[in-house]
């Protein structure tokens, strides 16, 4: 990536994502977050710029600048993306820690998160704008739809599917073949043996249905 990155979001997230593009030789142009008190201040020397709608910024996106979404709120992240594909005709780059372990057979779309210890299996396919913490492993022919997060630790056993914004917490074992389904959310160290219907909340192990 020639380009240098701008970093949508300035919390615990932007400050990884900051760390993996210098790991990986890339320059950080700066962060913009809508916190105003977070302006005109640095994280790890690089300033925040100012808000995420300043347009003097956006219009180096696809220009001069590369973008990224740090954030995790899926919410928010959705409307981040969907201003930069919109208003500047890109797609957000992925950042991928410089130790994590791809399988040459895996796949991904655009603007994922993937931290420091991650291991994707053969065959692994990940979509766009996932945030997949450090050392999650990732089994053979697991499939991770877009908007997904998966938490520090866990380990999605091969065959899995996890559907669109899906959220698994830190910790997690998914036994192989199962399906997490749309915004189903797994509560972190759990242990699930069964599948998990759309929208569902899950905990504990084995893993049961939380009524809300």
């Amino acid at each position: 990536m020639d380009n240098p990155v701008i970093i949508f979001g300035a919390s615990f997230l932007g400050r990884a994502a900051k760390e993996i593009f210098e790991g990986n030789g890339n320059v950080v142009y700066g962060f913009l977050d809508d916190n105003k008190n977070l302006h005109a201040t640095e994280i790890d020397n690089v300033t925040v710029l100012g808000a995420t709608d300043d347009d003097g910024y956006l219009k180096l996106i696809g220009k001069k600048c590369e973008a990224f979404v740090a954030v995790d709120d899926n919410k928010v992240r959705k409307n981040l993306v969907k201003m930069i594909q919109e208003v500047r005709h890109v797609q957000p780059v992925n950042a991928i820690h410089k130790n994590a372990l791809l399988a040459s057979s895996a796949t991904m779309g655009h603007g994922n998160f993937i931290d420091v210890g991650v291991k994707a299996g053969a065959g692994v396919e990940i979509g766009n704008h996932c945030l997949v913490h450090a050392n999650v492993v990732l089994g053979a022919e697991v499939r991770v739809a877009d908007f997904v997060q998966i938490g520090a630790g866990s380990i999605i056993n091969p065959g899995v599917t996890v559907e669109e914004e899906a959220f698994i917490g830190s910790g997690v074992v998914i036994v192989s073949g199962l399906t997490i389904g749309k915004g189903a959310r797994v509560g972190a160290g759990s242990v699930v043996i069964a599948p998990v219907k759309a929208g569902e909340t899950v905990f504990g192990n084995p893993a049961e249905k939380v009524n809300a």
